[in-house]
């Protein structure tokens, strides 16, 4: 179960505001957390606390296709994003890092920065512990559940590999 304050935008956050080009030289996710959102709100690194969750608009993650984007935003303390819809590019970054994502429209409308929301992946269930609603998102499928729990796509090709081994 996540739990979190809302950090919420619009739509078309990009990639160059989530982690602004400039900083790209370094691969350090503790480096890239430091500049997180930086571009579209300077205080982000101020107020976000582990467990904290962004909620956004339409296209959340579009433009150039960086992993530092999701490596950013993971690192930076946020355990989950909700959108109404996210860039297919950021989609595939953002769970290949293991930062869960959820569109689900419904709790995008009905939330406000600030509010705090309980986060259910397994089940997809959202509930807004501030104006007592509950919204349900399309959960992932088990094995993609997995993949997150471990952190990321080369985590969890690892924990395949050491299972096959260990049966052998």
């Amino acid at each position: 179960m996540i739990r979190g304050m809302v950090h919420r935008y619009g739509s078309n956050v990009d990639t160059d505001v989530i982690i602004p080009a400039r900083y790209l030289n370094t691969t350090d996710p503790k480096e890239l957390a430091s500049h997180c959102m930086e571009d579209i709100d300077p205080e982000f690194v101020k107020r976000v606390k582990p467990g904290d969750i962004i909620v956004a608009e339409d296209n959340f993650g579009c433009g150039s296709s960086r992993e530092h984007a999701p490596i950013a935003i993971k690192e930076s303390g946020i355990a989950c994003v909700i959108a109404n819809t996210f860039a297919r590019i950021f989609y595939r970054n953002a769970l290949n890092v293991g930062l869960p994502i959820l569109e689900c429209p419904d709790a995008v409308e009905g939330t406000r920065a600030g509010d705090i929301l309980e986060v259910d992946l397994e089940s997809g269930k959202i509930s807004n512990v501030t104006t007592g609603k509950t919204y349900t998102a399309k959960p992932f499928p088990p094995f993609m559940q997995e993949l997150i729990r471990v952190g990321g796509l080369v985590n969890y090709a690892r924990s395949q590999l050491s299972r096959r081994t260990r049966a052998t």
